[in-house]
């Protein structure tokens, strides 16, 4: 029995195959990524353990507040492994921003993937998250994904994407199998891979953060949720005025709670 009278933490489902759909989500929905050098130093960070832990990276999509990975599970248990990730690059953020606090929800979400029938599903659903989002009309509009690895394009960093395996399942020759691939990867679908649930705001997150940008001036967003709680409070109270925006949307893009965002 757990004497906090906490139900425990169900065990984490091992995969037969050691392959694994993983999500990492900001904290309260928070962005995790701001800027070009933020992109680059997660996927750096990832590049660094899979050469590190001997991983197999299939596929990847870096949205504004939250990741999606396929891969393989190297030296380690996969639960080891993002922990490591996600440290490291919460580090560098906290550096970079000078925050401080949890910058992921505690826990990250894994599916088993075990056949390859879904391993294609999963690979198509990771590419298609920007598209399905509205911020991109093609998979490989987004230069933060694998697509353009898969779709033989220069794709950041190099040398991430294990990309041999999904495509001998498309064909043998590799021109064949990167066409049916594109055909089969850009297909209208209802995929649902550990969907994420968001009610859909009156403004998009991209028009609202441009309008918390300029209600907040020379203040970078990160930087709110740090500061006192009484000049913090004021601060909400002038972005809750924002027109068509949601507090569910507020409390996600500033990192802060929605508790927090209805108390100011």
């Amino acid at each position: 029995m757990n004497g906090g009278g906490e139900m425990p933490r169900a065990a984490r489902i091992k995969s037969k195959t050691g392959v694994y759909h993983l999500m990492l989500r900001g904290a309260n929905r928070q962005e995790i990524f701001h800027d070009e050098e933020d992109w680059r130093m997660f996927l750096e960070i990832l590049k660094k353990y899979k050469l590190k832990l001997t991983l197999t990276i299939y596929a990847w999509c870096l949205m504004n507040n939250h990741v999606h990975l396929l891969m393989k599970e190297g030296d380690e248990s996969i639960s080891i492994t993002m922990k490591r990730i996600g440290v490291s690059y919460a580090g560098y953020y906290n550096w970079k921003y000078r925050t401080t606090g949890h910058l992921f929800q505690d826990r990250f979400r894994s599916e088993c993937v075990e056949d390859q029938a879904y391993f294609r599903t999963v690979v198509r659903y990771i590419h298609q998250n920007p598209v399905k989002a509205g911020v991109v009309m093609q998979p490989d509009d987004w230069k933060w994904s694998s697509c353009l690895g898969y779709y033989g394009l220069a794709y950041y960093p190099q040398g991430l994407l294990d990309s041999s395996f999904l495509l001998k399942l498309f064909s043998p020759n590799s021109k064949v199998a990167q066409e049916l691939f594109k055909a089969f990867n850009e297909m209208n679908n209802e995929d649902q891979c550990l969907e994420l649930i968001v009610n859909a705001p009156r403004l998009t997150d991209e028009e609202a953060r441009q309008k918390i940008k300029e209600s907040l001036g020379t203040m970078e967003i990160p930087h709110v949720k740090s500061l006192p709680r009484e000049k913090r409070k004021e601060i909400l109270r002038e972005l809750k005025t924002i027109k068509g925006i949601s507090m569910r949307q507020l409390a996600r893009i500033m990192g802060i709670s929605l508790n927090l965002v209805f108390k100011a």
